[in-house]
């Protein structure tokens, strides 16, 4: 891999965002009608390859259920609103009616509130009467804490995701998770991130996880990178995490672990490029955001936000364009990509050829930075 001198004293790798990157039709088209995009990991088959992000803004037990039913897989934050609150409507009105200068510290107060494990229980109860697949959503370091209160209510994929989740996580003084150990004991597949390098990939896939988060999360809600000067430019970090992926499978015999890009996808093309970069599938948070069912009403914020030490989200007015089965299957109302996600993947497999996602990962693409004016 070639790197590129930034200064006498430090090399870097050239790295390239999904602006960087564009699709090359080169085979015959197909008909959209016959393209498949199911996605099934484990024992769960999804009409198309898209999560929603766990966040209070885009996933209440309403929406996840509303998700279930179109054919996505909807994840609740188990350390959020519906698991502090009994009734967490007004917090919602809140937030959403707060003025730019107290936004933070009034969000730390809101989510000061301590996590009740029989909301965990009544919330996920309430998915799964649905008859909708069950996911719930804990950070690395609530996992410990909540995971046999998530196991007993009864998930289908459970899903660890922080800004970055290593195998080994260091710890002074309490007892680091060990995720090996912690897999192996969980009886349901798990979902975990974000790494976005080959080998702290390599490292996640080593623990049995089902499937790895790529990214840190957060693209509208997230301003990791102004406060801890970290980023990863999506299209390198995906196409990296493929190759462990690959070197993976043939380390263990075979064992294919699912790769999903989280973070930096906004448009119905940065899906397409996601897949095309090796992508099983992709979790969705500011594109859900927007719809008009989302509890944030327009508004998105991450679990960032409200950090008690070093908050580094902020609350993203993102608007509202169109109901939850417009924004993933149309018609769509906008020109720009942001409707009719899982309609323009289709429609993007059919003219480059191909007739489901797995095969799509092997698309041509080029590198064509673009520059927005």
């Amino acid at each position: 891999m070639s790197e590129v001198e930034i200064g006498a004293g430090k090399r870097g790798r050239r790295a390239y965002a999904f602006d960087d990157i564009a699709v090359v039709p080169s085979r015959r088209t197909r008909d959209p009608r016959d393209v498949s995009v199911q996605w099934t990991i484990d024992a769960f088959t999804f009409e198309s390859p898209i999560l929603s992000a766990p966040m209070d803004s885009v996933a209440s037990p309403a929406t996840v259920i509303q998700m279930g039913k179109l054919g996505i897989l909807g994840v609740l934050d188990l350390e959020g609103l519906w698991t502090r609150y009994e009734d967490p409507a007004p917090y919602y009105e809140e937030i959403k009616s707060l003025t730019d200068g107290n936004v933070t510290k009034r969000m730390q107060e809101i989510y000061s509130e301590p996590i009740k494990a029989e909301l965990i229980t009544a919330r996920l109860a309430e998915i799964r009467a649905a008859g909708v697949p069950v996911a719930g959503s804990l950070s690395p370091q609530r996992t410990q804490e909540f995971s046999q209160t998530v196991v007993d209510a009864g998930v289908d994929l459970f899903v660890i995701r922080g800004t970055t989740v290593s195998a080994e996580h260091v710890s002074q003084d309490e007892e680091p998770l060990n995720l090996k150990k912690f897999i192996y004991e969980l009886d349901v597949p798990v979902i975990v991130g974000g790494a976005s390098t080959y080998t702290a990939a390599l490292h996640l896939m080593r623990t049995g996880a089902a499937g790895v988060l790529v990214g840190f999360g957060g693209g509208a809600a997230s301003t990791t990178r102004a406060a801890l000067g970290i980023h990863a430019p999506m299209a390198t970090a995906v196409a990296d995490v493929a190759g462990a992926r690959r070197d993976y499978m043939d380390e263990s015999g075979g064992r294919y672990v699912h790769v999903i890009a989280d973070g930096g996808l906004d448009t119905a093309g940065d899906v397409v490029k996601a897949i095309a970069m090796g992508a099983d599938a992709v979790m969705l948070g500011t594109a859900l955001a927007r719809a008009t069912e989302a509890p944030g009403g327009g508004f998105h914020w991450g679990a960032e936000a409200h950090h008690p030490e070093l908050p580094r989200g902020r609350r993203v007015e993102v608007g509202t364009i169109a109901p939850l089965e417009n924004v993933l299957h149309g018609p769509t109302p906008t020109w720009d990509g942001r409707a009719n996600i899982v309609g323009a993947l289709r429609r993007s497999m059919a003219t480059t050829g191909y007739s489901d996602v797995k095969e799509f990962q092997r698309v041509e693409v080029v590198v064509a930075p673009y520059h927005q004016h």
